[in-house]
């Protein structure tokens, strides 16, 4: 099987963000996809089950998602992407507001907002596939989302929690068989881990 056949699908990035117990989080995903035409309004999203956010989710029932535009800043995609909700806050700095349910969103280089309530959700080992139903959704700015392959084509990688993960060109790279990151990296050093789960080097194979 040749996995280059799946980087010719692209896919949009955006953040995904929930609160419940007095915290908040957020990431990014290019998992988010409208699922049905007619209401109700379904979305289907995928969330990394080592991340903070996905934890956040599962006790809200619900989240808020922004659909980031095109000319969104580097700096910000990997905020969300890259950076622990556990050792700093996201939103800190940002036009922050909050849905009706409680969730947080980021008007920042926002074109759209769209909340959803958990309806249904299927568990796929290190993901977790949740069936949303819109429950708000409002228009943000103008113009043309963001990509992948647009972040990609302006320098950047993929954030290593995203759902479905570009590696470099010829299928190089190393997965942690903890968490499923990708390290776009042709050897790995001694006394590496991955900076999603912490596992050490011993825990990645070679793609």
């Amino acid at each position: 099987m040749n996995r280059k056949a799946f980087n010719r699908i692209n896919y949009g990035l955006f953040i995904v963000a929930a609160a419940a117990d007095g915290k908040r989080n957020g990431c990014i995903v290019n998992s988010l996809h409208q699922v049905t035409s007619s209401s109700p309004y379904k979305f289907s999203l995928t969330v990394n089950k080592s991340n903070e956010t996905f934890k956040i989710i599962e006790a809200a029932g619900s989240f808020a998602a922004t659909v980031l535009a095109k000319d969104t800043p580097k700096d910000l995609v990997d905020l969300f992407g890259y950076k622990s909700g556990r050792v700093v806050d996201k939103f800190e700095g940002f036009d922050v507001q909050t849905d009706e349910a409680g969730n947080p969103y980021v008007k920042d280089h926002a074109l759209a907002r769209i909340s959803c309530k958990i309806v249904e959700k299927l568990d796929l080992g290190t993901y977790m596939l949740y069936i949303g139903e819109a429950t708000e959704a409002e228009t943000l700015g103008e113009g043309p989302a963001l990509t992948v392959d647009d972040f990609k084509n302006g320098g950047g990688s993929t954030p290593p929690a995203a759902t479905v993960y570009r590696t470099l060109e010829g299928n190089e790279g190393w997965k942690c068989t903890i968490c499923g990151y990708v390290a776009e990296k042709e050897t790995l050093p001694e006394g590496y881990q991955c900076p999603i789960c912490r596992a050490n080097r011993d825990k990645f194979v070679k793609l």
